[in-house]
Parts: structure tokens; sequence; C-alpha cells
């Protein structure tokens, strides 16, 4: 049975004029879930994401977030989301514990349930012990995770965070990644972000949008296999050793194999081969190696990622290339 959905567009097209920035996409956020947005620059990602927070509103169709419709229910829309910007629009004059105050009152919160909610979102976020602290003297992680607390005040169950670990250093990344996939369960978390990395190891679902539509959307996996059966992104690595030149004309000769590139070539050669590289072919490949006299030292399946699908599906002509 599937999970009810705390997002859901259909058929969205914001338009400028005869450009199509976001062009009749639908797709649906389960409940409960952290589902990866992505798409390079000028896809349509942040036109629809400025759409789904009430930013703007569409040329046509439909988009509910929280069983409200963004263009009629704007305000409840706004009530039941949590909005993180790329950018943190803070006030760094202000301390942390003051500027969430200053938030809650902004959303109508009661200050009873205002100081609770600080308590609450500043240990989630680990800023319990910067709460006096003024927010200048914040670095960019602590700053991050002041923008997700402030997102979180109001205990939304939607939360939509648009490059969260923009420019924070590897040890930020971890922690803001660490809290993004605690949020998972107890809120739903449209997450925006460039580092397919991080959506792998965050998200549950992806969907990617290119030149204003969705191209596809699935679990990291799926879209892995889909890579695969495009005839790309699966790959066999070979170490051996024997002369490279001589190995890698061999095996690029072998019916079926598309590529054969040298990827290393120092004590032992390593090859990668792609190509239809089903058992047969291994079996074919190891009797090759063993009549030639090369040492096979390994062989290994190198299964397709995400990137080769992101690239290949977004730009067709550098993935061609590779």
């Amino acid at each position: 049975m599937s999970q009810p959905a705390e997002i859901v567009v259909e058929q969205l097209t914001k338009a400028y004029g005869k450009f199509l920035a976001v062009d009749n996409i639908s797709f649906a956020v389960p409940k409960g879930m952290v589902v990866g947005f992505l798409g390079p620059n000028g896809a349509g990602k942040t036109t629809t994401i400025r759409m789904l927070t009430c930013f703007m509103p569409p040329t046509s169709g439909t988009a509910r977030v929280g069983g409200f419709d963004v263009f009629h229910d704007s305000l409840k829309v706004r009530k039941n989301l949590g909005y993180l910007p790329e950018n943190a629009p803070l006030y760094l004059e202000m301390r942390v514990a003051e500027y969430l105050h200053f938030r809650g009152r902004l959303r109508g919160m009661d200050r009873g349930s205002i100081k609770k909610r600080i308590d609450e979102v500043t240990e989630l976020c680990w800023l319990s012990d910067r709460k006096r602290w003024p927010i200048s003297k914040l670095s960019k992680g602590y700053r991050q995770r002041l923008g997700i607390a402030d997102a979180l005040l109001h205990n939304p169950p939607v939360l939509v965070l648009d490059e969260p670990t923009v420019g924070l250093d590897p040890s930020q990344i971890r922690e803001t990644r660490k809290l993004i996939a605690n949020l998972a369960g107890l809120h739903t978390v449209l997450l925006s972000t460039h580092i397919l990395s991080e959506v792998e190891l965050v998200c549950r679902k992806v969907i990617i949008i290119g030149r204003g539509k969705i191209l596809a959307q699935g679990s990291p996996e799926e879209l892995k296999q889909q890579c695969a059966q495009r005839g790309s992104g699966a790959r066999l690595v070979l170490e051996l050793r024997g002369p490279a030149d001589q190995i890698r004309t061999a095996l690029a000769a072998l019916p079926g194999i598309e590529q054969a590139r040298i990827i290393s070539d120092n004590a032992v050669c390593a090859v990668e081969l792609s190509g239809k590289l089903d058992g047969a072919m291994r079996e074919q490949i190891a009797a090759m190696v063993q009549q030639r006299g090369w040492a096979l030292r390994e062989m290994r399946s190198a299964g397709a990622s995400l990137e080769e699908f992101f690239v290949q599906i977004t730009d067709p002509g550098a993935a061609a290339a590779a």
C-alpha cells in the first residue's frame, strides 16, 4: 500500500511569455520521506520551489502541500511548510534565541510555545550552546543549522531545503546530512541539491528535472538500473600483469566490448570495460587472458552511478562524449 503524499504536483506550469520555465510537471513526495530534487542550472528547479513555497503563482496546473492548494490556500500552505532558501536571510545583529523568538512571533506562535520549541529545535540542530551567541559570530555551518532550526520552529509537516550544504566544509556537510536524515519520518523533506553523493545517502526517492520537464523519478537504485539498461553505466574492471597497450587492444577487439580504457598502468595494469558484460563474456575474457599468459589479479563489477545517470539524461551530448 502506497504512502499518502504530503506534496502533490499535477501538470504544474510556469510561463514567462512564450518561455516555459516549468512545463507541465507532475510528481508526489510521500509522507515522512526525504526526496531529492535535482536538476542542472536553468532546469526549472528553483521556479518549482518558489511555486511550492507560495513565492510565485503557477501559470496553470495545481500543487498541494500538506493537503492545501498553493494558489487558493497559500496562508495554510505556509503554516504547514518550513523553508530554508539557499542563502538563509538571517539578521546578523540578533542573537540565536532572540532571532528564533522573533521568527516565532511572526508566525503567530504564543510565547510559551516559542520558548519550548526554541529549546527543542536548538537541541535537534546542535545549537544549544550557541543560543546566546550573536549570529554574526556564527560560522557558515552554524548559520545553516540556524536556518534549519528556523524552518522547524513551528513544527511543520513539510520541509523544503534548498542547497542546505552549499559552502560548507566536509565536516559541516556530514553533520548537516546527518541532521536531514534524522528528520525522516517526523517530517516530509524535499531536498534540492547538486551533491549527488548526498542524495544517495539521505534520499529514498529522486526527482530529476531538466529543461522545465521531469526527466526521471524513482529510488537511487532504480535510476542506476535505468542507467545500466540504457547500455551505459555497467562496467567491468580488470587488474592484470602484462603490457598495457596489448591488453587494451586485445580486450577492445572482443565482440560485445564497446570500450576498453586503461585507468592505471603501474606495476599492475587496470582496465575498465563497457559493453555486453554477461557471464559468458567474463568467461571469454578470462580464457583469453590465460591464453595470452597475462596474470589476472582481479575482475570486479563497477555498477552504474547516479552521477552517470544524471549526466546521461540532462546532458546527452556530454554523456556521449564521455
